[in-house]
This record gives structure tokens, C-alpha cells and sequence, in this order.
């Protein structure tokens, strides 16, 4: 199983809403980087979800439950989505500073890139986080 860290800003899709929801599909990616990240993706793989913009902080966890299909919201065809259900909400929001002051999680893929929205997360970074998070 792998892990991956899912950013969205929480006016546009909060974790709120996906519990509400029950699943959702990943749609909208348009940076090439996390296009292939998504296409990497596995049903039963885990994700950090991650509120970025406003909280700037994971939140919870939700797992891949549909892999990489066309997103009808590409016109020209190329992106992809992925469908996402809910896990467990963290008992411990893990804020962006926490990561970068810790040693073992300061190389994140969400520090050093900080602007991609579908990031990996090694085995050691996801074990890391969840003890930040009380999970």
C-alpha cells in the first residue's frame, strides 16, 4: 500500500463535506506531476487529506477506492481523477509548521513542493504523521 498527502482549500471541498458525502472524485488536477501521482494511485492505497490555503494542516485520512479514470472536466482529454472515501478524521490536526520543524518530516514532498496538490508520503513520513495526529 502506498501513501499519498491530497491538498484542497477548505471553501472550495473540505473534509467535512467528504464525510457528508461519503466519497468523492478527485478532480481538477492540472499540474503534470500530480497527474502522474494520481495515475500511481491504487484502490486501497491511503491519503492524507490536507487543508491548504485556510488551516494549512491534515485533517484526515481517506482511502483510494477507484483508480485513475478520465475527468470529464479536461476538455482536451489528457488529466485524470481518482474517487476517495472517507477513513478517520485525525484527533490532532498536523499543522504545516509541525512538519517542517520536525526532522523526519521537514523533506516532505509538501515542503519541497509546495504547490503540488497530489503529493507521496514515504512509510517513515506516514508513521511520523500519525503519531502527530493521534491515529
Amino acid at each position: 500500500m502506498a501513501h499519498w498527502l491530497l491538498k484542497s482549500e477548505p471553501f472550495k471541498y473540505a473534509w467535512d463535506r467528504l464525510v457528508a458525502d461519503g466519497r468523492t472524485h478527485w478532480d481538477g488536477v492540472r499540474n503534470h506531476q500530480a497527474a502522474l501521482n494520481l495515475k500511481a494511485m491504487a484502490v486501497g492505497d491511503r491519503a492524507f487529506f490536507y487543508h491548504s490555503n485556510e488551516g494549512l494542516e491534515i485533517v484526515g485520512i481517506c482511502e483510494i477506492v477507484r483508480t485513475a479514470y478520465p475527468d470529464p472536466s479536461d476538455p482536451a482529454g489528457r488529466f485524470v481523477m481518482v474517487d476517495v472515501a472517507p477513513v478517520v478524521p485525525v484527533k490532532t490536526p498536523v499543522t504545516l509548521k509541525q512538519i517542517k520543524a520536525d526532522p523526519l518530516l521537514s523533506g516532505m514532498a509538501l515542503v519541497r513542493q509546495s504547490r503540488l496538490s497530489v503529493c507521496p508520503v514515504t512509510p517513515e513520513e506516514w508513521a511520523r504523521a500519525c503519531v502527530l495526529a493521534g491515529v
